[in-house]
Order: structure tokens, then C-alpha cells, then sequence
């Protein structure tokens, strides 16, 4: 088994090739992690992984940059079903599009729009001992499962704390492709998923034991 994971200039390569090291080891699962920018390695993965750090439309042209990787990715994850991952951005860019700074298309695998989390939800709370939710949405959070018989979400329950830096979330428009979502001011989407395609707004990277098991589900996903 071949877990590519997409080096296009964005995303915590390091810690992210490192946590699914660790996830594979710790499972039994053989295999490389290959972090890489070429678009044969991707098309010929058994698992995908596309992380992502920055601003959507900066994302977005970075993977448009590299030669030949959105048709491979199409190929492997549209055309042959292989398990993908999104991280962060990498998660926002499965939608139709981003609306950060500017309307940018994503790549159209899950229908909605990528959003700012909404001032009216997390302008600072008044008074004296007020907490307020400011932007980015930045730390840890208790995920909300709302498919728990997903397989990226086995032994992972409602309360289980992830790690987000962000300040713009997806807005599905199928209610069913929400896997899970954190309360943020109202809800903010945390996890996404359809067929064999998945996306997380979190960092598993940096989310300790509840990344660990939801990459090591990953690994052994086969939808």
C-alpha cells in the first residue's frame, strides 16, 4: 500500500508525513508515505492525501501549478474510487468554490461553498467575563459526530477534542455529506465525506489520539 500525500507548495508536509508514519506504524499496515509534487507517484497511490495551509485562491493555483496533478487526481479519486483525503484547505478545495478574498472554483467533487466563519457568530461576546469566538477559530474543539457509522470515524465519538486553525468553513449543500461538525458560535462543518472522498477542516497531524485513530482508519478504508 502507497499513501501519496501532494507536496503543491501548501500544507505541514512534515508533520503530516510524519503522523501517518506513525498511524501505519502503530497499525500494521506496510508500506510508504511518499510526500511528492509528481502526478504518475499520485495516479498509481492507493491512498491520497491533500493537505492544505493558506488562502483558498493561493491553493488553488498552486495545485493548478503542478503539472499534470488535478488530472491525475481526477483519474484516481473520480474515475477509480481510490480513498482521499483532504486536510484544511486541502478539504475546502473539494468544493465547488471558495469564496476567500475572491469566487475561486474548487475542483467540484462535493457540492457547496467554502465560506468565512460568520462575524454575527463570533463577534466577541459583551460584558464583563464575556468569552467571545474570534476568527480564525484557532485550538481545540469537541467534534459533533453526525454519521458515526462512517468508516474514518471508528472509535471516535461525540466529545472527542481536534485541533483547527481556520477562518473559513464549507457550507455543503447535501446536509448528509456533513460527517461532523464543532460548535463555534453554530455549528462549523468539521469533517465531509461522500463515496470515497473525505475531508477534514481540522489538523489530524496535530490532533493527538483522535488523528491518530482517524488516519489509521483511513489507511485501512477500502469503500
Amino acid at each position: 500500500m502507497t499513501v501519496a500525500i501532494i507536496d503543491y507548495g501548501s500544507g505541514n508536509l512534515r508533520s503530516a508525513a510524519k503522523a501517518f508514519e506513525r498511524a501505519a506504524r502503530d497499525a500494521g499496515y506496510a508500506g510508504p508515505v511518499a510526500v511528492t509534487a509528481d502526478a504518475d507517484v499520485v495516479a498509481k497511490a492507493d491512498h491520497i492525501v491533500l493537505p492544505g495551509v493558506g488562502a483558498f485562491p493561493d491553493c488553488r493555483r498552486g495545485l493548478d501549478a503542478v503539472p499534470g496533478m488535478v488530472a491525475a487526481l481526477s483519474e484516481a479519486v473520480i474515475a477509480k474510487g481510490k480513498p482521499f483525503l483532504g486536510i484544511c484547505v486541502g478539504m475546502q478545495l473539494m468544493a465547488t468554490r471558495g469564496r476567500e478574498h475572491q469566487d475561486t472554483p474548487g475542483l467540484s467533487w462535493i457540492g457547496g461553498d467554502v465560506v468565512m466563519l460568520r462575524a454575527s457568530e463570533n463577534a466577541a461576546a459583551q460584558g464583563p467575563g464575556g468569552t467571545g469566538f474570534r476568527i480564525p477559530h484557532m485550538g481545540w474543539n469537541e467534534l459533533n459526530i453526525s454519521a458515526p457509522n462512517h468508516p474514518l470515524l471508528k472509535g471516535i465519538r461525540t466529545g472527542d477534542h481536534a485541533y483547527f486553525v481556520h477562518s473559513y468553513h464549507m457550507q455543503c449543500a447535501n446536509p448528509a455529506h456533513v460527517l461532523a461538525t464543532v460548535d463555534y458560535g453554530g455549528p462549523v462543518t468539521a469533517l465531509i465525506g461522500r463515496d470515497n472522498m473525505a475531508g477534514t477542516q481540522f489538523h489530524p497531524e496535530k490532533s493527538q489520539a483522535t488523528g491518530l485513530k482517524l488516519i489509521a482508519n483511513f489507511l485501512a478504508w477500502t469503500p
